[in-house]
């Protein structure tokens, strides 16, 4: 007769290692600190080199969708940033989110 229990035979139960319990959760990622930083982010979702955005640039105009704008969002707030989706979508520009996540590092930061 087939065995009808999940435990295989290194000691897990459906993935996770029953002596330590669940699986760690993913580390959260930091938040640009340097405007460098952001460029860099920006112009990878984009698909452009950092050198292509302007301080001024429409970063929505240079092709950044809202699925990406929400994962940023999304990424940010889970690394303590108070950032808002409508915010970004409001300004959106190299300089205004730069002085944005300037700002709440700031006062993070002390």
């Amino acid at each position: 007769m087939p065995r009808t229990d999940r435990t295989e035979t290194n000691g897990t139960t459906n993935g996770t290692d029953s002596t330590r319990g669940t699986k760690p959760a993913p580390a959260t990622p930091a938040p640009p600190v340097t405007g460098e930083e952001l460029r860099s982010v920006l112009a990878e979702l984009i698909g452009v080199s950092p050198a292509e955005i302007e301080d001024d640039a429409n970063l929505i105009r240079l092709g950044l969708g809202s699925l990406e704008m929400m994962r940023l969002v999304t990424k940010w707030r889970r690394a303590g940033l108070g950032v808002d989706f409508g915010e970004l979508t409001s300004t959106p520009t190299f300089a205004a989110w730069n002085d944005r996540i300037t700002q709440e590092l700031t006062e993070k930061t002390g």
